[in-house]
């Protein structure tokens, strides 16, 4: 059911008014009442959950369709032509075809995988020097080679390449952050050169809110024959997102951020990149012939999703790229950029709060971070969520950020497509009600 919190008339009206509630584009109230777990109480408190960067709620849509194939065609795939078999490898299809048009590729370029962490130690692997990569020159790496990354990494975007660079003797280097939470790129020229193999970089920082400018760096990466992979964790379900409009080689993205189940996420790569790559991992459903002295694989994507696939979690994924399609996700994009900007107007309230990240909503995304003056991040946490309020603390496996902003940890906010404005009042009021320091 709908949010039953009163909405204060004094603050609403500068969101509500341009909101597409008011008018019936985008019913933030209906839409909620699709989330079971926004209907909790928390100590007396209807709950605000404003953690969605770190894992998004699912809509019963999707927790129905999950049952659904558990209760009625729960089978492996690909390996039997019975009934309940033929139905879950048939669901499992759909669930790929559904997952890839939503970032508009072919489903045969899209590989089922863990997370985002998978995805992108899976292309990592493929410099590893194996199979048909080890005849490409883009994918052989070593000591006179590079990789670049930049300074807001999540760890599943810097600590592959770092494995990576390890093994091969190649350097890694990093674009800075500015002060301001952007990319310093004014040195971009001779960080990506003649030497860099790869350029790896987050779309949407999941502590400063960030939008990278995608397309200054592909440019630069196609300039001096570099591949690039693009963090899309926190892209992909807030706001539309194209692989070819993009114009980058790899895409990783989890479902669990994007109202889906956790266990499955995704891996978009060039068909012909794809192909050059070896498996991660072997086992049955992944070859074409084996003989007991060697094995000849499938092409891809079946070749790099080895044993019995996470079905039910691709069936759910599925489901929740359905209902994201349905709702359209620039009406999302837009919800969230009027809730962004009625957020940071709300938390400039706050005596000693430190917001981290651009001003403009333009150039970021639904993700807040922030510190308090005097208290510890898991302080502040922990006395928000006495008042049901929601939120993620500490240094959201972005150490090297934290580090260059001179903090221990911050407090994160994060919104989704069912947020309101009545979360960010609870949210800002309950700061308020901070204890004095």
């Amino acid at each position: 059911m709908p949010d039953a919190r009163a909405v204060d008339p004094r603050r609403d009206p500068p969101l509500r008014a341009a909101d597409p509630a008011t008018t019936g584009a985008y019913d933030v109230e209906r839409i909620r009442a699709d989330f079971p777990a926004l209907n909790r109480e928390l100590r007396g408190r209807a709950v605000a959950y404003l953690d969605s960067a770190s894992s998004s709620q699912a809509p019963r849509q999707v927790l129905e369709a999950i049952r659904h194939h558990h209760a009625k065609s729960h089978a492996n795939v690909g390996r039997a032509t019975h009934t309940m078999a033929t139905e879950a490898s048939a669901a499992y299809a759909a669930a790929r075809a559904k997952v890839a048009a939503f970032v508009g590729a072919p489903a045969g370029e899209l590989v089922f995988t863990r997370n985002a962490t998978e995805a992108v130690n899976l292309v990592a692997h493929a410099f590893t020097g194996l199979g048909p990569a080890s005849m490409d020159p883009r994918l052989k790496l070593g000591p006179d080679d590079e990789i670049v990354v930049t300074e807001m990494e999540h760890h599943s975007n810097l600590v592959p390449w770092q494995m990576l660079c390890r093994r091969t003797g190649a350097r890694l280097r990093w674009i800075p952050l500015r002060d301001d939470g952007h990319l310093d790129l004014s040195g971009l020229d001779s960080l990506v050169t003649r030497r860099t193999k790869l350029v790896a970089w987050v779309h949407v920082s999941n502590v400063l809110g960030t939008v990278n400018p995608t397309s200054v760096l592909t440019e630069r990466a196609r300039a001096v024959g570099a591949l690039t992979l693009l963090d899309g964790s926190q892209s992909v379900p807030h706001r539309p997102v194209d692989v070819e409009r993009l114009g980058v080689d790899f895409l990783a993205f989890t479902g669990h951020k994007m109202c889906g189940p956790t266990g499955i996420g995704a891996l978009w790569g060039r068909a012909e990149l794809l192909d050059l790559m070896p498996p991660m991992v072997t086992g049955g459903g992944m070859v074409a012939q084996v003989e007991m002295a060697d094995a000849a694989f499938l092409p891809p994507p079946a070749r790099f999703e080895a044993g019995t696939p996470p079905i039910g979690q691709a069936v759910g994924l599925g489901a929740a790229v359905d209902y994201l399609a349905t709702l359209g996700m620039d009406a999302v994009l837009a919800h969230e950029r009027r809730l962004t900007e009625y957020t940071l107007d709300r938390l400039r309230e706050v005596p000693g709060l430190r917001i981290l990240g651009p001003d403009a909503t333009a150039d970021r995304g639904g993700v807040i971070s922030f510190t308090v003056d005097g208290l510890a991040s898991e302080q502040v946490g922990r006395h928000l969520d006495g008042h049901g309020v929601l939120v993620r603390v500490g240094r959201h496996c972005a150490a090297p950020l934290c580090r260059r902003y001179g903090v221990p940890g911050t407090v994160r906010a994060s919104l989704h497509l069912y947020s309101n404005s009545s979360d960010v009042d609870a949210f800002v009021d309950a700061l308020h009600a901070l204890p004095p320091t």
